[in-house]
């Protein structure tokens, strides 16, 4: 598991982390025509200004983890080849009929089935 694969997972830890902080919080700002009870789960101030610390600090770590993030993969690159393992290759073309030398015959015709309604008016 290499750097990447590490820093992709600390960043999910952080994400998951940081919604849930975020739904903990009590609506202040009555976004969506809610407003905020002063008897919420977290009406204490305390708990208020942890939880606002908390929420500054994983979203710094997370913008942080997203450009670093973002350095290894550019720095890892891929190779800049074109993978041809799909690629389509050349079809050889059906059999055809043995030649005889019978005569040419006409094609037998298939009789068309008729219409409930007559085409011509």
């Amino acid at each position: 598991m290499g750097i990447f694969h590490f820093l992709i997972v600390v960043q999910a830890i952080i994400a998951a982390s940081l919604v849930g902080v975020i739904l903990m919080q009590r609506s202040e700002g009555g976004g969506l025509g809610m407003g905020g009870s002063p008897s919420g789960l977290m009406s204490a101030r305390g708990a208020a200004d942890f939880l606002t610390r908390t929420t500054t600090i994983l979203a710094t770590a997370f913008i942080i983890l997203s450009i670093s993030l973002a350095f290894v993969a550019a720095k890892k690159g891929g190779s800049a080849e074109i993978d041809n393992s799909l690629q389509r290759t050349e079809v050889p073309a059906a059999p055809t009929a043995p030649v005889t030398n019978a005569p040419a015959t006409a094609t037998p015709t298939v009789p068309v089935p008729a219409t409930e309604v007559p085409l011509d008016k």
